[in-house]
């Protein structure tokens, strides 16, 4: 036995101790158990959240429009109006998120940190949401101008080149839904019935159901009526529209409407299928990627490319000194109208080939306007092939971006509305570009 200065312990048995016997003691949820904690909305967000530069960008935002409609006024009656300021910042933070509809907004504003933020505490619903983010399309547009004639002044938006494309958005309508006149006669005729149904039946028990049950019957198949009388307006508008065609097969296709969204046409989708769609059309500047121009259509891209041009020319005063645009957009009545000298914009689409004259009595053509000669004889050039290559790196990105937003499947029915939504995704765009533009000429003056 070798001597030591202290004395050791005794060396224990390397093996595990005998577990005791009996049940588990453990830690179980107690949900029922009442916390206070002391919390303000303020040190939810970190300084640099986005939530909170959309909040100071609304702030900046001249919303004097949307307060003169509010009919809460002081020294009357009446509940408060939720401040437009908020609304307006949650569509944008939305919008942001890839958020497109207003009842997953409403649960956001509940359970996530960033919403209550923006809403302050202030109580919202999916109805008072669903109605602010359609119903002021046109200050949104107004809005839109506003922010590319800022940029402008700052020489950080020229208008010297732009790229124009269209993009299906896939309708809020199920493609059973398309009838033929005599359905829809049938069915508005059952609409109207089944009003009348509901009027007669409060009528005889006005205790049967609560007030609200009944509004809510009552106004639900009303709208169903409208959409069927709407849906039949639009059946004339394309059989007229199909008797002017010169088109044997197009002339005796049977004409449809949808009874969901009589607004809505049956459109070829990218992936070949066809399905119910509108066809947004968005003009944007290749150089600083801001959105210039937009509309919402429910007719193909042919004959789109003057009407978004002469768009651009009455928001801002000048028209793009060149024009890139699809094949699809490249008619030659619109080539010839906006391009010198009777328009300001030089186009470069590519040219289809020419189709070789087979019928007799067609022999003969009119001569080409020298506005169309000059563009196929632009286009075989080696320097409009490369600037043309620009148009799938700007108007492409911009479609990719919708995609991202979830704009693909819209919630919502109608030009007007589905027109509203696109604009507000048009304004974020040019908000976010407009921060990233004034970065970098920040960055390079110094």
């Amino acid at each position: 036995m070798k001597e030591t200065l202290f004395p050791l312990a005794p060396v224990e048995d390397s093996a595990e101790p005998e577990r005791p016997q009996g049940r588990p003691r453990l830690k179980r949820a107690n949900r029922l158990q009442i916390e206070l904690r002391p919390m303000d909305l303020e040190s939810l967000l970190p300084e640099d959240h986005p939530a909170r530069w959309v909040w100071d960008v609304v702030d900046q935002l001249d919303l004097s429009p949307l307060y003169e409609r509010i009919r809460a006024v002081e020294g009357h009656a009446g509940q408060n109006a939720i401040d437009p300021k908020i609304l307006m910042a949650l569509w944008l933070y939305a919008t942001l998120e890839g958020v497109g509809s207003a009842r997953a907004l409403d649960r956001l504003c509940e359970e996530h940190d960033a919403y209550r933020w923006l809403r302050g505490g202030v109580t919202v619903n999916y109805h008072t949401l669903a109605d602010f983010r359609v119903r002021h399309a046109d200050y949104l547009d107004a809005q839109l101008t506003r922010s590319v004639a800022a940029l402008m002044a700052e020489g950080l938006v020229t208008l010297q080149r732009t790229a124009q494309d269209g993009k299906r958005l896939r309708a809020h309508a199920g493609s059973g839904s398309f009838h033929r006149r005599p359905t829809l006669e049938r069915c508005l005729h059952e609409a109207q019935e089944q009003v009348q149904a509901l009027r007669r039946e409060v009528d005889a028990d006005p205790a049967g159901c609560s007030r609200r049950q009944r509004g809510a019957r009552e106004r639900a198949r009303r709208e169903r009526a409208a959409r069927v009388s709407q849906a039949l307006e639009h059946v004339g508008e394309l059989e007229k529209r199909q008797a002017k065609s010169h088109n044997q097969g197009a002339r005796e296709k049977a004409v449809r409407a949808s009874t969901t969204d009589p607004e809505a046409r049956i459109m070829k989708m990218p992936d070949g299928g066809f399905r119910p769609a509108y066809n947004a059309q968005v003009v944007t500047d290749t150089q600083s990627l801001v959105i210039v121009g937009m509309d919402i259509i429910n007719t193909p891209d042919r004959g789109q490319m003057a009407p978004l041009l002469e768009q651009v020319r009455q928001r801002y005063g000048q028209a793009p000194a060149e024009h890139l645009a699809d094949g699809g957009f490249a008619t030659l009545e619109d080539i010839q109208s906006v391009s010198p000298p009777q328009g300001e914009t030089v186009v470069y689409a590519p040219v289809a080939a020419s189709r070789p004259v087979t019928k007799p009595g067609h022999g003969k053509q009119r001569a080409p306007a020298p506005a169309v000669v000059a563009w196929r004889e632009r286009m075989e050039t080696v320097e409009a092939k490369a600037i043309y290559k620009e148009r799938a790196a700007t108007a492409e990105w911009v479609n990719a971006l919708i995609h991202n937003r979830g704009l693909d499947q819209l919630r919502v029915r109608g030009l007007r509305k589905v027109k509203a939504v696109l604009l507000w995704f048009a304004l974020l765009h040019n908000l976010l570009r407009g921060r990233a533009l004034r970065s970098a000429a920040a960055s390079q003056a110094t």
